[in-house]
């Protein structure tokens, strides 16, 4: 659970590098939070519940993304690339679900082996 802390920390950080693990774990517990939110939401009368807490780690989600984008070694605006129809969004998963390059580069040390030294 501590990499959700660790963004929701860096909500507004768009500088640095993240790990692979670090944003796919933050968006599979999103999803999930969505979902549940989404059903506890319809179940009380309130069903934008789901859209309050979107809007809520919507700055978090786009600062993990570009750091995201960082550790491939892409400019964070790379994320536009998404809003290209039809295939933007499969250019965008394959650059996300890709490895970090080993390196540094010019965003920074790569967290992988950061965090284990």
């Amino acid at each position: 659970m501590n990499w959700y802390v660790d963004v929701l920390k860096k909500y507004a950080v768009f500088s640095g590098r993240a790990r692979r693990q670090e944003f796919w774990m933050f968006y599979l517990f999103n999803l999930i939070a969505v979902i549940v939110l989404a059903l506890v939401g319809r179940a009380i009368g309130f069903p934008a519940l789901s859209a309050v807490y979107i809007l809520a780690v919507l700055l978090p989600y786009l600062g993990v993304t570009v750091r995201r984008l960082h550790d491939t070694g892409r400019s964070g605006w790379a994320i536009l690339v998404g809003i290209i129809p039809l295939v933007g969004w499969i250019f965008l998963l394959v650059w996300l679900a890709s490895d970090g390059k080993p390196e540094e580069n010019q965003y920074g040390v790569n967290p992988k082996y950061a965090a284990a030294v």
